[in-house]
């Protein structure tokens, strides 16, 4: 009877200590979440969602308010880098043509690169000039709008909302540098032109000059919807500025690529070429590739590029549909590939600049194991800036090569979901968001580097 109730007595004890030692990481991270971030000043009284998933056990580490609804900002290319990653293969589709004896048909895929600075090498415009026969383009795969849903329509000027059209060239951005000759003062009038009006050559766009001296900044403003320029001359001896241009759909392509390709290109309508029909209905169009796909998924998600960002999610639309539009291919992903996520998220962009995006920590955990399960870590490990890089170029010094992850911002909005590797070498999947903090976003930031550096330490 003794022994008997010793054995029911230990396995009694031997139960509760599995039972507490199984609850005690929930607990002792919840303790560190409520005095470390729930207290601390930059983000008190903020909205936040923490999830932490270990993929060694297969289990959630930690939750709090997982399952709940936050704008996640740039968290979005997550999203938008697992449909690259799902479709649209080892190269990007530069563009796609249809021929016959005397002419070229182009169908534009929407692909950032073309003219690009960032991409040297150029195969769809090494295509274009060999070619003797006349170029035609047409825009009947376009179903979009150059500007998103929700996005802040007085952002236009701002280099980060470059307009997505069909057929993107130069990145659909200006340069604008102002630079003094040697020799000359900056109140020299050379250097200060009386207020005027300029035609760049070869193309219909106005570039004025504003004669008001006591601006000390060089700035470059466009009007709202029309290639018209605005410039303000500086103090700077150097200073330079990116401002989106309006794409007007394919125009603006159509204007400025006869200068680099030496010859016309004209704008075509199917209804209004019939020598087009039997090609069409005999035979696919060709496809040009123009670059690896993660040599610009790289960048997209190093540097947060919204550009291309979102016009990777209209090749993808592409690829998928034939038509570009936002509303269909996700649409169509959230009733496929992502119908298994936790909660159904409201996605409406590419790029996450949208404040219509709703996303649960949880959410985007799942995604991420998604893209581990599917494309493995070799290859997100070259695709996601680590500590020290990209946008986590002030942070995570000490973990790099051990943490690899999106960050995301708006103005009171943070956020941070990706890989982590700990000291234990578990593989942790995250997920840390911040909506409606008015504090400073590095103060959020060092509060969340903080609490995922000890997660790496102790687990």
């Amino acid at each position: 009877m003794y022994i008997g109730a010793m054995k029911k007595s230990t396995g009694y004890i031997i139960g509760s200590l599995l039972f507490f030692a199984a609850c005690s990481p929930q607990k002792a991270i919840n303790k560190q979440v409520h005095k470390s971030i729930l207290q601390d000043p930059a983000i008190s009284k903020a909205h936040i969602g923490i999830s932490l998933f270990d993929v060694n056990d297969n289990k959630y580490l930690y939750n709090y308010q997982g399952d709940q609804y936050f704008v996640p900002a740039s968290n979005t290319k997550i999203v938008t880098c697992f449909a690259a990653l799902k479709y649209l293969g080892d190269s990007l589709t530069g563009i796609r043509y249809l021929e016959n004896d005397t002419a070229i048909f182009l169908l534009p895929a929407g692909d950032p690169t073309l003219l690009h600075p960032e991409f040297k090498k150029q195969p769809v415009v090494d295509f274009l000039q060999k070619t003797t026969k006349n170029v035609y383009i047409t825009d009947q795969d376009w179903k979009d709008r150059a500007l998103g849903s929700g996005w802040g329509w007085s952002d236009y000027n701002e280099e980060y909302m470059a307009e997505r059209s069909p057929l993107p060239v130069f990145g659909n951005i200006i340069r604008w540098v102002q630079e003094a000759p040697e020799g000359v003062q900056n109140e020299d009038p050379l250097f200060a032109p009386s207020p005027s009006v300029y035609s760049i050559p070869e193309v219909e766009w106005k570039v004025r000059f504003n004669g008001d001296t006591a601006v000390k900044s060089f700035y470059v403003e466009r009007e709202q919807a029309e290639n018209v320029f605005h410039i303000t001359q500086g103090k700077e001896k150097k200073k330079e500025q990116e401002v989106p241009f309006v794409t007007h759909g394919l125009q603006s392509a159509l204007e400025l690529l006869p200068d680099t390709l030496h010859k016309e290109v004209a704008y075509k309508t199917w209804k209004t070429t019939r020598s087009l029909q039997p090609m069409i209905n005999s035979r696919k169009p060709v496809a040009i590739h123009s670059q690896p796909t993660d040599s610009m998924l790289k960048p997209m998600m190093y540097r947060s590029d919204n550009f291309y960002a979102e016009q990777t999610l209209l090749m993808v639309s592409n690829q998928k549909l034939g038509v570009m539009s936002d509303r269909l291919i996700i649409d169509t992903l959230l009733k496929t590939d992502l119908a298994d996520l936790p909660q159904a998220p409201r996605w409406v962009d590419g790029s996450g600049l949208s404040r219509y995006n709703l996303f649960t920590p949880q959410d985007f955990v799942a995604i991420l194991n998604k893209m581990r399960e599917q494309f493995g870590m070799d290859r997100l490990k070259k695709i996601l800036p680590t500590g020290g890089t990209g946008t986590l170029g002030n942070f995570y010094k000490k973990d790099s090569g051990y943490i690899y992850a999106k960050t995301g911002t708006l103005s009171g909005v943070v956020a941070l979901s990706g890989y982590l590797y700990t000291q234990k070498n578990k593989l942790i999947l995250f997920s840390v968001l911040v909506n409606n903090h008015n504090g400073n976003a590095v103060a959020v930031r060092r509060t969340v580097e903080a609490f995922i550096t000890s997660i790496r330490n102790k687990y």
